[in-house]
């Protein structure tokens, strides 16, 4: 969790000097005296009691022998009141447009606060800290600087990226999959033997349906989450290489099952293709040979090529209980089939009422 950002008010921020003067008072000591024992001038003494030079570990060690107070809580109490005094110019350098990117991401961190990955706070500027730490940047203005290349993602053509959004989805992706144990190193063969157990968990609840999913992945050496999206990051699906561990992040972008479906195929298909390591970014609406062989892949994992062509031939196909017949024989569910036919013909009202959808608590 990002911690916030406490005493940084500068009457609230205390010099260790104060400390010191409040031990040499108790003791009925002198500055002068404290100079003796420690072996420091009494200027020096004086100056770091009026909070106008610091506490070196020299001088931290001195004061162990002084008052009998280790030398680690001095260092801990100039450390400290560093940090502040940081922070506080942190505070004090925001700037105005800093301040309208924050408004930009004011979803994710409506959603960051509620979930807990930081702290709730009223105040703008203290937020921005907040959503620093957690995006491990210094500027939420350098966002659109840092290169993305690492990432393959699946997003839409239709929507505007806003890839301030988009990389903190990113960030939300890593930091679940962070708390994922996962089995084993990534294993792409085993990964190739779970395609029919992976199809099977489409006849779950939603809920039991993505759990699944974690324990046949994980077996798999891959972290797998469904992450909520948000307006700005048009992105269904997500696969990247961090620290060694293999990561697979879905959306419910559009609810529709068929959608979640063919896109985690599609993703897998550049899990066995290994393209997070070629730092591979995956749009949808990119025209390449690559992709149109994941989206290929992706239809024949779900449904049959052969089987298809043939089931589409019959003048009957149209009607729903032929196509739930037909969706048992591919051990799919329905609208994966309801899905397909409107795509390849175009008519996205067909049947669009039995298609399912997808709902995360």
């Amino acid at each position: 969790m990002a911690e916030n950002v406490l005493g940084l008010s500068p009457s609230l921020i205390i010099h260790p000097g104060e400390t010191i003067k409040e031990l040499i008072e108790t003791r009925n000591m002198s500055q002068e005296e404290l100079a003796i024992r420690t072996g420091y001038s009494a200027k020096h003494i004086s100056q770091i009691i009026n909070g106008k030079k610091d506490i070196s570990s020299r001088f931290a060690n001195r004061l162990e022998y002084v008052f009998g107070i280790s030398t680690e809580f001095w260092i801990n109490l100039q450390g400290i009141y560093d940090k502040e005094i940081v922070e506080l110019e942190n505070l004090n350098n925001i700037t105005d447009k800093e301040l309208e990117v924050l408004l930009e991401l004011k979803d994710i961190v409506k959603y960051c606060e509620n979930k807990g990955i930081i702290e709730k706070n009223t105040g703008k500027q203290i937020t921005i800290l907040n959503m620093r730490k957690f995006l491990n940047i210094n500027d939420l203005c350098m966002i659109p600087n840092l290169p993305l290349q690492q990432v393959a993602f699946r997003g839409s053509k239709s929507n505007k990226v806003n890839i301030y959004v988009l990389y903190a989805w990113q960030k939300i992706c890593e930091y679940y999959t962070n708390k994922i144990n996962v089995k084993n190193i990534f294993d792409k063969n085993k990964l190739i033997t779970k395609y029919d157990e992976i199809k099977s968990t489409m006849f779950l609840s939603t809920q039991d349906m993505i759990k699944k999913l974690k324990d046949i992945f994980s077996e798999c050496g891959i972290a797998f989450d469904v992450i909520e999206h948000f307006t700005g990051a048009p992105v269904q699906g997500f696969i990247q290489k961090l620290n060694n561990k293999v990561i697979l992040c879905m959306t419910l972008r559009k609810t529709f099952c068929d959608i979640f479906w063919f896109t985690l195929f599609h993703e897998i298909y550049h899990l066995i293709n290994e393209d997070f390591s070629n730092q591979y970014i995956d749009y949808s609406f990119i025209d390449s040979e690559q992709e149109k062989q994941a989206d290929n892949f992706a239809k024949n994992q779900l449904i049959n090529e052969n089987d298809y062509i043939e089931f589409i031939t019959n003048e009957n196909y149209h009607l729903y209980k032929n196509i739930k017949i037909f969706a048992k024989t591919q051990n799919v569910i329905p609208s994966i089939v309801i899905g397909r036919i409107q795509k390849e013909k175009n008519n996205y009202k067909f049947l669009s009422q039995y298609k399912e959808q997808y709902k995360l608590n």
